[in-house]
Protein backbone atom coordinates (compact mmCIF):
# COMPACT_ATOMS: atom_id res chain seq x y z
CA UNK A 1 0.00 0.00 0.00
CA UNK A 2 1.41 3.35 -0.87
CA UNK A 3 1.86 6.24 1.39
CA UNK A 4 -1.35 8.04 -0.46
CA UNK A 5 -3.53 5.60 -0.41
CA UNK A 6 -2.73 4.82 3.20
CA UNK A 7 -4.03 8.01 4.48
CA UNK A 8 -7.61 8.76 5.22
CA UNK A 9 -10.46 10.76 2.99
CA UNK A 10 -11.96 13.52 4.91
CA UNK A 11 -15.61 15.05 4.21
CA UNK A 12 -16.47 19.06 4.78
CA UNK A 13 -20.26 19.55 5.66
CA UNK A 14 -20.60 22.58 3.92
CA UNK A 15 -24.16 22.67 2.35
CA UNK A 16 -27.52 25.03 3.62
CA UNK A 17 -30.74 23.38 4.15
CA UNK A 18 -32.88 24.41 1.44
CA UNK A 19 -35.47 27.38 1.67
CA UNK A 20 -33.35 28.34 5.22
CA UNK A 21 -31.29 31.12 5.17
CA UNK A 22 -28.04 31.02 7.51
CA UNK A 23 -28.03 34.15 9.73
CA UNK A 24 -24.30 34.00 10.25
CA UNK A 25 -24.12 34.46 6.33
CA UNK A 26 -26.98 36.97 5.84
CA UNK A 27 -25.27 38.72 8.85
CA UNK A 28 -22.16 38.81 6.30
CA UNK A 29 -23.50 39.03 3.18
CA UNK A 30 -22.70 35.92 1.64
CA UNK A 31 -24.83 33.23 0.43
CA UNK A 32 -23.66 30.06 2.79
CA UNK A 33 -21.86 30.04 6.31
CA UNK A 34 -19.18 28.16 4.59
CA UNK A 35 -17.52 31.25 2.89
CA UNK A 36 -18.01 33.35 6.00
CA UNK A 37 -14.93 35.56 6.89
CA UNK A 38 -12.90 34.87 9.60
CA UNK A 39 -10.24 36.70 10.37
CA UNK A 40 -10.14 37.98 7.04
CA UNK A 41 -10.46 34.04 5.46
CA UNK A 42 -12.88 32.07 4.45
CA UNK A 43 -13.46 29.56 7.37
CA UNK A 44 -13.90 26.91 4.34
CA UNK A 45 -10.44 27.59 3.67
CA UNK A 46 -9.10 27.32 6.95
CA UNK A 47 -10.53 24.12 7.30
CA UNK A 48 -9.38 23.11 4.14
CA UNK A 49 -5.63 24.16 5.26
CA UNK A 50 -5.59 22.39 8.55
CA UNK A 51 -6.45 18.97 7.05
CA UNK A 52 -4.06 19.63 4.17
CA UNK A 53 -1.23 20.30 7.00
CA UNK A 54 -2.62 17.24 8.85
CA UNK A 55 0.46 14.02 7.71
CA UNK A 56 -2.68 11.16 7.83
CA UNK A 57 -5.19 12.85 5.72
CA UNK A 58 -4.81 12.33 1.69
CA UNK A 59 -8.27 13.55 -0.32
CA UNK A 60 -10.29 16.17 0.59
CA UNK A 61 -14.05 16.42 -0.80
CA UNK A 62 -16.53 19.23 0.62
CA UNK A 63 -19.58 18.06 0.28
CA UNK A 64 -21.73 21.22 -1.13
CA UNK A 65 -25.68 22.14 -1.75
CA UNK A 66 -23.85 25.09 -5.04
CA UNK A 67 -20.80 24.35 -5.97
CA UNK A 68 -20.15 27.67 -7.30
CA UNK A 69 -20.17 29.35 -3.96
CA UNK A 70 -16.18 27.93 -3.78
CA UNK A 71 -14.66 28.89 -6.81
CA UNK A 72 -13.08 31.50 -5.31
CA UNK A 73 -11.97 29.62 -1.77
CA UNK A 74 -11.45 25.67 -2.83
CA UNK A 75 -8.20 24.81 -4.69
CA UNK A 76 -8.39 22.22 -7.94
CA UNK A 77 -7.25 19.53 -5.84
CA UNK A 78 -9.63 19.66 -3.29
CA UNK A 79 -13.37 17.77 -4.78
CA UNK A 80 -16.71 18.63 -4.19
CA UNK A 81 -20.28 16.41 -4.05
CA UNK A 82 -23.66 17.42 -3.90
CA UNK A 83 -24.79 18.14 -0.58
CA UNK A 84 -28.27 16.26 0.44
CA UNK A 85 -31.21 18.33 0.55
CA UNK A 86 -32.54 16.32 3.56
CA UNK A 87 -29.83 17.21 6.10
CA UNK A 88 -26.14 16.65 6.91
CA UNK A 89 -26.95 12.74 8.03
CA UNK A 90 -28.42 12.29 4.68
CA UNK A 91 -24.57 13.82 3.61
CA UNK A 92 -22.79 11.94 5.17
CA UNK A 93 -24.54 9.01 4.41
CA UNK A 94 -24.50 10.10 0.91
CA UNK A 95 -20.61 10.95 1.16
CA UNK A 96 -20.03 7.65 2.87
CA UNK A 97 -21.58 5.69 0.03
CA UNK A 98 -19.31 7.24 -2.30
CA UNK A 99 -16.25 7.72 -0.53
CA UNK A 100 -16.28 4.68 1.42
CA UNK A 101 -14.82 3.81 5.20
CA UNK A 102 -12.75 4.73 6.15
CA UNK A 103 -14.06 8.37 6.56
CA UNK A 104 -13.18 11.85 8.66
CA UNK A 105 -15.59 13.70 8.59
CA UNK A 106 -15.85 17.23 9.81
CA UNK A 107 -17.71 20.38 9.42
CA UNK A 108 -17.03 24.07 7.35
CA UNK A 109 -17.71 26.14 10.43
CA UNK A 110 -14.90 23.96 12.70
CA UNK A 111 -12.56 26.96 11.82
CA UNK A 112 -10.29 26.32 14.87
CA UNK A 113 -9.62 23.03 13.48
CA UNK A 114 -6.13 22.27 14.13
CA UNK A 115 -3.38 19.42 12.68
CA UNK A 116 -2.67 18.14 15.68
CA UNK A 117 -5.86 18.17 17.03
CA UNK A 118 -7.20 15.24 14.13
CA UNK A 119 -3.66 13.50 14.76
CA UNK A 120 -4.76 12.78 18.17
CA UNK A 121 -8.05 11.54 17.55
CA UNK A 122 -6.89 9.36 15.02
CA UNK A 123 -4.25 7.80 17.56
CA UNK A 124 -6.89 7.78 20.05
CA UNK A 125 -9.63 6.24 18.27
CA UNK A 126 -10.28 2.34 18.86
CA UNK A 127 -9.90 0.32 15.80
CA UNK A 128 -12.73 -2.05 16.99
CA UNK A 129 -15.32 1.06 16.80
CA UNK A 130 -17.20 1.21 14.26
CA UNK A 131 -17.55 5.11 14.57
CA UNK A 132 -15.76 7.36 17.05
CA UNK A 133 -16.99 11.08 17.87
CA UNK A 134 -14.27 13.94 19.02
CA UNK A 135 -15.56 15.21 22.40
CA UNK A 136 -13.79 17.44 24.34
CA UNK A 137 -14.45 16.87 28.84
CA UNK A 138 -16.68 20.05 30.37
CA UNK A 139 -13.76 20.45 32.49
CA UNK A 140 -11.62 21.17 29.52
CA UNK A 141 -13.55 23.71 27.85
CA UNK A 142 -13.62 25.47 31.11
CA UNK A 143 -10.62 25.59 31.65
CA UNK A 144 -8.99 26.55 28.02
CA UNK A 145 -12.30 28.83 26.93
CA UNK A 146 -13.54 29.80 29.97
CA UNK A 147 -16.09 32.88 28.51
CA UNK A 148 -17.59 30.24 26.14
CA UNK A 149 -21.21 29.77 26.21
CA UNK A 150 -20.99 25.66 24.77
CA UNK A 151 -23.72 22.94 25.07
CA UNK A 152 -22.45 20.10 26.97
CA UNK A 153 -24.25 16.33 27.28
CA UNK A 154 -24.05 14.73 30.30
CA UNK A 155 -23.26 11.04 31.22
CA UNK A 156 -23.03 9.93 34.66
CA UNK A 157 -19.41 9.49 33.92
CA UNK A 158 -18.90 12.24 31.47
CA UNK A 159 -19.98 15.55 30.77
CA UNK A 160 -18.73 16.87 27.58
CA UNK A 161 -19.32 19.25 24.14
CA UNK A 162 -18.67 17.82 20.36
CA UNK A 163 -16.04 18.70 18.23
CA UNK A 164 -17.68 18.20 15.13
CA UNK A 165 -14.90 15.95 13.87
CA UNK A 166 -15.86 11.83 13.23
CA UNK A 167 -14.07 9.09 12.07
CA UNK A 168 -16.69 6.10 9.88
CA UNK A 169 -14.24 3.91 9.99
CA UNK A 170 -16.06 0.89 8.49
CA UNK A 171 -19.22 0.19 6.72
CA UNK A 172 -21.36 -0.54 10.28
CA UNK A 173 -21.11 3.11 10.82
CA UNK A 174 -23.88 3.48 8.24
CA UNK A 175 -26.12 2.09 10.30
CA UNK A 176 -25.20 4.77 13.45
CA UNK A 177 -25.93 7.50 10.60
CA UNK A 178 -29.08 6.05 9.82
CA UNK A 179 -30.29 6.16 13.39
CA UNK A 180 -29.35 10.02 13.08
CA UNK A 181 -31.35 10.50 9.91
CA UNK A 182 -34.19 9.10 11.76
CA UNK A 183 -33.36 11.02 14.70
CA UNK A 184 -33.26 14.50 12.78
CA UNK A 185 -36.28 13.55 10.32
CA UNK A 186 -38.13 13.60 13.78
CA UNK A 187 -36.12 16.61 15.34
CA UNK A 188 -39.40 18.42 16.27
CA UNK A 189 -41.04 15.31 17.36
CA UNK A 190 -39.68 14.43 21.18
CA UNK A 191 -41.89 11.65 21.65
CA UNK A 192 -40.82 10.18 18.82
CA UNK A 193 -37.46 10.17 19.14
CA UNK A 194 -37.78 8.60 23.07
CA UNK A 195 -40.06 6.06 21.13
CA UNK A 196 -37.11 5.24 18.65
CA UNK A 197 -33.70 5.48 21.35
CA UNK A 198 -36.08 3.89 23.89
CA UNK A 199 -38.25 5.17 26.91
CA UNK A 200 -36.18 4.45 30.04
CA UNK A 201 -32.54 4.75 27.95
CA UNK A 202 -34.01 8.46 27.87
CA UNK A 203 -35.19 8.99 30.99
CA UNK A 204 -31.62 7.58 32.07
CA UNK A 205 -29.91 10.12 30.38
CA UNK A 206 -32.63 13.00 31.40
CA UNK A 207 -31.57 11.97 34.99
CA UNK A 208 -27.59 11.92 34.14
CA UNK A 209 -27.53 8.11 34.76
CA UNK A 210 -26.69 6.97 31.54
CA UNK A 211 -22.72 5.66 31.31
CA UNK A 212 -20.95 5.91 28.58
CA UNK A 213 -20.48 2.04 28.86
CA UNK A 214 -24.75 2.11 28.40
CA UNK A 215 -24.88 4.44 25.93
CA UNK A 216 -22.22 2.23 23.73
CA UNK A 217 -24.27 -1.16 24.48
CA UNK A 218 -27.52 0.81 23.91
CA UNK A 219 -26.71 1.99 20.22
CA UNK A 220 -24.40 -1.61 19.18
CA UNK A 221 -27.87 -3.22 19.93
CA UNK A 222 -30.03 -0.69 18.02
CA UNK A 223 -27.62 -0.86 14.96
CA UNK A 224 -25.26 -3.69 15.60
CA UNK A 225 -22.56 -0.88 15.24
CA UNK A 226 -20.07 0.10 18.32
CA UNK A 227 -19.80 3.76 19.01
CA UNK A 228 -17.45 5.42 20.66
CA UNK A 229 -16.44 9.02 22.66
CA UNK A 230 -12.79 10.46 21.85
CA UNK A 231 -11.96 13.10 24.33
CA UNK A 232 -9.38 15.58 23.11
CA UNK A 233 -7.12 17.18 25.07
CA UNK A 234 -7.96 21.07 24.27
CA UNK A 235 -11.35 22.78 25.12
CA UNK A 236 -11.08 25.10 22.09
CA UNK A 237 -11.86 21.63 19.92
CA UNK A 238 -15.07 22.10 21.06
CA UNK A 239 -15.77 25.72 19.74
CA UNK A 240 -17.09 26.28 16.06
CA UNK A 241 -18.93 29.04 14.39
CA UNK A 242 -22.39 28.75 15.32
CA UNK A 243 -23.53 32.26 16.49
CA UNK A 244 -21.86 36.05 16.38
CA UNK A 245 -19.99 35.51 19.83
CA UNK A 246 -18.25 32.08 18.40
CA UNK A 247 -17.32 34.29 15.62
CA UNK A 248 -15.41 37.12 18.30
CA UNK A 249 -14.51 34.04 20.52
CA UNK A 250 -12.94 32.73 17.27
CA UNK A 251 -11.16 35.52 15.84
CA UNK A 252 -9.65 36.11 18.73
CA UNK A 253 -7.90 32.51 19.90
CA UNK A 254 -7.13 32.78 16.59
CA UNK A 255 -5.03 35.90 17.20
CA UNK A 256 -4.12 34.95 20.15
CA UNK A 257 -2.48 31.62 19.03
CA UNK A 258 -0.40 33.41 16.21
CA UNK A 259 3.46 33.53 16.69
Amino acid sequence: MSADTAKICALILAGTRPGVADPMAQAAGVSHKAILPVDGIPMISRVISTLRNTPEVGRIVVCIDNADVLKEVVLPDTDIIAARPEGPSASVMAGLRELGAPLLVTTADNALLRPEWITEFLNKASPAADLSVAVAAKDNVLRDVPLTKRTFIHLSDLSFSGCNLFLLRSDRSANIVKLWQHIEKNRKHPLRIAWLLGVFTLIRALCKQLSRAALYARLKKMTGAQAELVCLNDGRAAVDVDKPADLILTERLLRESRP
